[in-house]
């Protein structure tokens, strides 16, 4: 488990020890002031506080646990009286809401799992399972639905080895729901049939950008203001540089010898579904990519994810250190710390995808690697 996770799985374990802790609290302060001080407010308290973090049972239970209590005190200082009647009904009451708020936010709490399973779901199913290698690529890919939302984001990514090279795509659709379903599914499909018949990265994303533009048109109301940031990147034949397009996203950071630096485009772009504002050119830079290197593209779950004060994460510390050649590595690094930064969930779903170049296997390497196609052995 990430340590983001464990520590927010062990703030929960914490919690539940909380209304024992005030019916705890409650007899302790009242047999040190002698019954000076009215503790019927806190142990009225414990049953309120047992409703979020304890099953229905527990809260049944810690409101039978703080009438015994407050019992046990009355009959320590003095004999019972008809007043004390109404402090337990009371007590009796509150337990009684407690234990039916306990059942509402139960109740609650299944239906957003459900959703969740059924987003998540449905997200699994949209996005294309990447292969584990491209080439002589190397690679990881993640995708970590929001604990906050219940509803089906529009993250995407994609990588594909063609004739003219190995095409990538990571993008973020703005809105979530059914129509960001639908345009990620439109995107990803450009995608494929672009990269396998657009013998240039700028072709690419004029398809992609295309096929955004006749989403729109066909759209109304809000879901004719579609937009999508993307990365479009491209290595050719001979892996001698990266080419990246860079649609209003959040720059690819290339990891090396323990530094990560962001590849930040010359020339800013607008998003995908924007593009009929700044014309027809499509600006491309290009960035060497050494063997060993890794290459990191992620969506502004990452990024934008917030801690508890409000500060952005910013994943250049993190992976400014040495990693092995794997990008599985550098993915968890980056999960595992922004999960830190955040006390265990995001505020917003985080697509994020690695590629690592490896070095030219020889002839020789190649032979030994390779299945064995021969005929079954017959002894």
């Amino acid at each position: 488990m990430r340590n983001g996770r464990k520590e927010a799985t062990e703030r929960r374990q914490r919690l539940r020890w909380l209304p024992a802790a005030v019916i705890g609290g409650a007899f302790v302060l009242d047999l040190a002031t002698m019954g000076g001080v009215n503790t019927f407010p806190l142990l009225a308290a414990a049953p309120g506080a047992a409703a979020p973090v304890l099953s229905l049972r527990g809260t049944i239970a810690t409101g039978v646990a703080a009438n015994l209590a407050g019992l046990l005190l009355v009959y320590l200082e003095r004999e019972p009286t008809r007043d004390d009647f109404t402090p337990f009904a009371s007590l009796i009451l509150l337990t009684v809401i407690a234990a039916v708020f306990n059942v509402l936010l139960a109740r609650d709490r299944r239906q957003l799992a459900t959703s969740r399973e059924v987003a998540a779901a449905v997200q699994r199913a949209v996005l294309p399972e990447l292969p584990r290698r491209a080439g002589r690529l190397a690679v990881a890919a993640r995708y970590e639905v929001a604990h906050e939302e219940a509803a089906i984001g529009g993250d995407l990514f994609a990588i594909q080895e063609t004739p003219h090279g190995i095409r990538m795509l990571i993008a973020d659709v703005r809105g979530k729901g059914l129509q960001a379903v639908r345009t990620v599914n439109a995107l990803l499909g450009s995608f494929h049939e672009a990269s396998n018949h657009r013998p240039d990265l700028p072709g690419v994303v004029q398809q992609l950008e295309d096929r955004m533009q006749a989403g729109i048109r066909q759209s109304s109301g809000e879901e004719a203001e579609l937009f999508a940031t993307a990365v479009i990147a491209e290595l050719p034949p001979d892996y001698s540089v990266l080419r990246i397009a860079n649609r209003g996203h959040a720059a690819p950071l290339l990891v090396h010898n323990g530094r990560a630096a962001p590849l930040e485009p010359t020339t800013p772009s607008l998003p995908l579904g924007l593009g009929v504002l700044a014309g027809d050119e499509v600006p491309v830079d290009r960035f060497d990519l050494p063997v060993g290197a890794t290459l990191v593209l992620f969506t502004d779950g990452i990024d934008e994810a917030r801690n508890a004060s409000g500060v952005f994460f910013d994943p250049v510390p993190v992976l400014s250190q040495r990693f092995p050649p794997d990008p599985d590595a550098v993915l968890e690094a980056v999960l595992g710390a922004v999960f830190q930064h955040t006390g265990g969930s995001l505020q917003d779903d985080a697509a994020l995808f690695a590629v690592t170049l490896e070095a030219e296997a020889t002839r020789a390497d190649r032979q030994q690697t390779a299945p064995k196609t021969g005929p079954p052995d017959s002894r």
